[in-house]
């Protein structure tokens, strides 16, 4: 697992379970309207072992595969949802439009990782400044649909 940085922007609050997940329901109607495609990825939680269920951003990288960031808005933690994945790597769902599929998930690197974030820019501006918040490296991960 790549670790935490030692310094980084306050992690969004997770606030009440529901009235968060209202709030990412909102969030998520929004970033649709202006063209961006947005995935659900849900994970068996890395303690509690409880479904849980995130809105992210996503690229397409093929008929079957996206591409996701674990940028935490730059804070110095990776997302909770990261740290589902790592822990319970047979137990990742994305759901995109009406399909929903299991997916493996695999940490990109180097020149691959740098077009992949670049094109994760292009789609949302925010990205750009989530490197210069945080010393972490910011995990890219590509989600591949399983059988």
């Amino acid at each position: 697992m790549i670790p935490n940085g030692t310094f980084g922007a306050k992690p969004p609050s997770a606030g009440p379970r529901p009235l968060m997940r209202v709030f990412q329901i909102i969030v998520s109607f929004v970033m649709r309207l202006f063209g961006m495609r947005v995935v659900q990825l849900s994970t068996k939680g890395a303690r509690t072992g409880q479904q849980r269920t995130t809105d992210l951003i996503a690229i397409p990288d093929g008929p079957d595969a996206w591409i996701i960031t674990a940028t935490s808005a730059g804070s110095a933690k990776h997302p909770a949802w990261y740290f589902n994945m790592v822990n319970h790597p047979d137990d990742i769902w994305l759901r995109d439009g009406g399909r929903r599929v299991r997916v493996d998930a695999n940490n990109v690197k180097g020149e691959e990782a740098e077009a992949a974030y670049a094109k994760l820019i292009a789609k949302w501006k925010g990205y750009a400044s989530y490197r210069t918040k945080t010393n972490r490296e910011i995990p890219v991960v590509r989600l591949s649909a399983l059988g």
